[in-house]
């Protein structure tokens, strides 16, 4: 459990604000629903380092609806009635059915930028939902009242950048280094291999891996398919791919044949059946 202090109230200039660039990973989302919201907050600066967005979801449906996102390498902390988590990276699609009225809010850090506010290495939360309180203590409890407690979304976010700010956590270098690796993975889709980042960053393949195992929580092979597997989802929902074969080798696969298991691992269907799925919408 790590120690924190609440602190006085955020800069009243400094607010979060809307995000309002295509969120990345929303499988199916041509069949979004209207009755679905969603929205995105940029975190004020203190927090920049370490936060990638904060994000809101409400629903009001008469009737089930399955969500599903592809995980990016990122811990998120969801705050939601009675049931909130921390989730860290997950190597699976995430499924969740939505159903009547709710309203579940979260924080997304960056990759690696979770190490603070923590104890021991990230990989220990890969591929688990853990209850706040495991994490954070009893005391979390204040946190989960009061932010869901706020009616309107500012209200929400600043309660909880009230406790993020109580930590007074620093970006460190090892932070910050994986940090930018991870950013660059995410920006240049010609980054296929580890040997890459090892020439580019000067740094030892294992001294990247130890160091990503420990901040981001999965190793840095394991970045580099994740986000070109999201390229991979993107390009089946833009309707621009043409050929399987040429879209795995540009994505750094050897052949066509492992694309499409990772795929599928991942998404659960085919790329192909996949786009089928989007084509009846």
């Amino acid at each position: 459990m790590v120690a924190w202090a609440w602190r006085g109230g955020l800069n009243k200039r400094d607010k979060a604000r809307p995000k309002h660039d295509k969120p990345r990973g929303l499988l199916g989302a041509k069949a979004a629903r209207p009755a679905i919201g969603h929205e995105r907050y940029w975190p004020t600066t203190a927090l920049a380092p370490f936060v990638e967005h904060y994000w809101i979801v409400s629903w009001d449906l008469a009737e089930p609806h399955v969500a599903e996102t592809v995980p990016h390498p990122s811990v998120h902390v969801v705050l939601e009635s009675r049931a909130s988590l921390v989730v860290g990276v997950m190597s699976r699609k995430f499924s969740r059915s939505l159903e009547g009225r709710g309203r579940v809010i979260g924080t997304k850090f960056k990759p690696g930028a979770f190490r603070p506010f923590c104890q021991g290495s990230v990989s220990a939360l890969t591929d688990r939902r853990v209850v706040l309180s495991e994490v954070f203590g009893r005391s979390v409890a204040q946190l989960e009242e009061r932010a869901l407690a706020q009616v309107d979304d500012q209200g929400a976010i600043e309660v909880i950048e009230q406790y993020w700010l109580g930590f007074e956590a620093e970006p460190d270098p090892s932070l910050e280094f994986c940090g930018r690796v991870a950013a660059r993975i995410a920006e240049d889709r010609g980054l296929t291999r580890v040997d890459q980042l090892v020439d580019e960053f000067h740094t030892p393949k294992r001294q990247l891996q130890r160091l990503f195992g420990e901040y981001v929580g999965v190793g840095p092979k394991w970045v580099i398919q994740r986000y070109r597997l999201l390229e991979a989802a993107e390009r089946v929902v833009s309707g621009t791919v043409v050929d399987w074969a040429d879209l795995a080798l540009d994505l750094g696969y050897a052949d066509q044949a492992h694309f499409i298991r990772d795929f599928k691992r991942l998404v659960g269907r085919s790329p192909r059946d996949y786009a089928r799925g989007l084509e009846r919408f």
